[in-house]
């Protein structure tokens, strides 16, 4: 389909993008990915999607993959020919290695390409140099010890690119504020609507889904910016949100847990406790 030759190993590869050609008459076309993909690519024409939504590729940007993904690419003729390397890796290949566990630790492998990689060129020099170094190892004579040091320049990698995105949520600091003060406003709005009952307390999921972002990158943005994890952030709001009630309203302890999603009001009590180390009853108590 992509005009590719063969392997030169059977589970892991890298491609010089420059020479995909996708051998089809068909404008879009889909696949399911069984292997893990880094790519860093350059001048794209077509569109790319992963997961729901369809995105413009701009230029130095680089993408995660995980297996078992469909990903959809629109062909269109290209003014410039592309350039960029990709490496891919069969989840075979990690086999018996402590990657095979710690590589979900990496939650890039689950963002939107709309929250793909930017890099500058000094950053760009050294992932490639990485790749390539990947090459040299398996282009060499395959031997006992060639798993482990491929093994170790992915770590390497991926390493690397997790820093990388750390400095990304640091320099693009605005956005990312921006998304924050998207994230109370989502969350304000959820906890003011009066049939809360019915929809339960908001899920990360949800909230990533309002502000079109991948629940993997929410995650990791708020982490950098607040410290918590999105859970923590949505259990925060609805303490704020729990605690307002106590100290304004003469409802109950039942009604208010009500009113915030919870169908048990134990339920409710147990998560203000351990948020505030006091019972809601304690809290109002001490209030007053």
């Amino acid at each position: 389909m992509s005009g590719l030759p063969k392997p030169e190993h059977p589970l892991v590869s890298l491609v010089d993008y420059g020479l995909v050609e996708y051998q089809t008459d068909q404008n879009e076309i889909s696949w399911m990915q069984n292997f893990y993909s880094v790519g860093l690519k350059r001048n794209i024409q077509g569109k790319f999607k992963y997961g729901q939504q369809q995105y413009d590729f701009d230029e130095g940007l680089m993408t995660f993959v995980a297996p078992r993904q469909v990903v959809s690419i629109t062909i269109d003729k290209p003014a410039v020919k592309p350039t960029g390397l990709l490496l891919f890796i069969h989840p075979d290949f990690l086999w018996n290695t402590h990657l095979a566990k710690s590589i979900a630790k990496y939650d890039f492998f689950g963002y939107n390409v709309n929250e793909a990689l930017f890099m500058s060129e000094k950053e760009e020099d050294i992932i490639t140099d990485i790749l390539k170094n990947i090459q040299r190892e398996y282009h060499s004579n395959i031997d006992k010890f060639t798993q482990n040091i491929i093994i170790a320049q992915i770590e390497q990698l991926l390493s690397y690119c997790e820093r990388f995105y750390q400095r990304q949520f640091i320099t693009r600091a605005k956005t990312n504020h921006e998304v924050l003060a998207k994230v109370e406003a989502v969350l304000d709005n959820y906890f003011n609507d009066q049939n809360l009952l019915e929809k339960g307390t908001p899920s990360a999921q949800y909230l990533a889904e309002q502000l079109h972002l991948s629940p993997n990158y929410l995650g990791s943005l708020l982490k950098s910016l607040t410290g918590n994890s999105t859970q923590t952030h949505i259990h925060e709001k609805l303490i704020e949100k729990a605690k307002e009630k106590l100290s304004t309203t003469n409802l109950t302890i039942s009604e208010i847990a009500y009113e915030l999603g919870f169908e048990h009001s134990q339920s409710f009590s147990k998560l203000f406790k351990s948020k505030t180390k006091l019972s809601p009853l304690e809290f109002r108590a001490s209030f007053n």
